[in-house]
Order: structure tokens, then sequence, then C-alpha cells
């Protein structure tokens, strides 16, 4: 999600019987190559070899939580680095800090903005991998769409 817009940038969807984790790499090519990523922010099912060292390819920065048995990694490729340095970080100054100073808070809008995407319907009705994915992009485009004519403006009259 772009922080900037709010706007979804890329989409990938997967059966119920399988996790998100190992897709994150297929999402995050789906955005160009020359387009920066500034952080990629996920929850603890996302604190995994894999999802770490394609986020640190990307020159993104990975905002993890632990998972609450995390051990170190051996120091071996820069993206155990990044992944030991949020471990003690977290060790050190607690989880709840750590999830204000690193902006962890964010991950809730894009919670959000999934609930809004599933309330087009939570199953999908085409039954074709091409029009599903058809279907999933409309989603998308609709969100993004009323995303852009804004939000309301609350005023408190008293």
């Amino acid at each position: 999600m772009d922080p900037a817009t709010s706007d979804i940038r890329a989409v990938e969807f997967t059966p119920s019987r399988d996790g998100d984790s190992p897709v994150l790499p297929d999402l995050l090519g789906q955005i160009p190559e020359g387009e920066p990523i500034g952080t990629v922010t996920a929850d603890g099912a996302y604190d995994t070899r894999r999802c770490h060292k394609a986020i640190i390819e990307r020159d993104a920065v990975p905002i993890i939580p632990i998972r609450k048995n995390g051990r170190l990694w051996k120091e071996d490729r820069p993206a155990a680095r990044v992944r030991n340095e949020t471990l003690r970080a977290t060790r050190y100054y607690g989880r709840a800090f750590w999830k204000r100073w690193t902006g962890y808070h964010v991950r809730s809008r894009i919670e959000a903005k999934m609930r809004g995407l599933k309330a087009f319907g939570e199953r999908i009705a085409a039954r074709d991998p091409d029009r599903q994915t058809a279907e999933i992009h409309i989603r998308v485009a609709l969100i993004n769409r009323f995303n852009a004519l804004g939000t309301a403006e609350i005023v408190r009259a008293a």
C-alpha cells in the first residue's frame, strides 16, 4: 500500500489452505524495479529468511515483529543482520516500544483496507483463474478509486 495515497499497489491471492508469506517475493515483484519501496510492514508470519531476503533485495526496510520464540540468525547475510537488529531492539526496549518506534501501527490501516476489499464479498465469484485475477484487480481498482475520492471531513458542532 502506498502510504501517501493509501492505494493498493500490488495484489496476490492464495487459496485459504496456503500461507501468505511464500508469495511475498512475487508480490514485491509486481512493483517495478525503478520504483523505490521504503518499508514493508507485515505480521510475524512473514518472519522468514525468504521474506527478509526479498525485502532487503528491493532495498526496503522490513518492519516485521520477531516471533515470540525467535532466535538470532547467523549473520552471514544482510537480511540476517537486519532481523537480528530487530530482535535485539525488541528484547532491549520491549515489543510495545519497538512497534511505536518503527511505525508498525501503520499495518492496522492496511488491515482496514483489506477489510474494505472483503466488503465486496468474501468469496470470488469466478471459477476460471484468469477471471478470478480480473475480479480481484477490479475490486482493487474500485477501492483505489474510492480512496481517490477522499474521505469525509468530520467537524465537531457544539
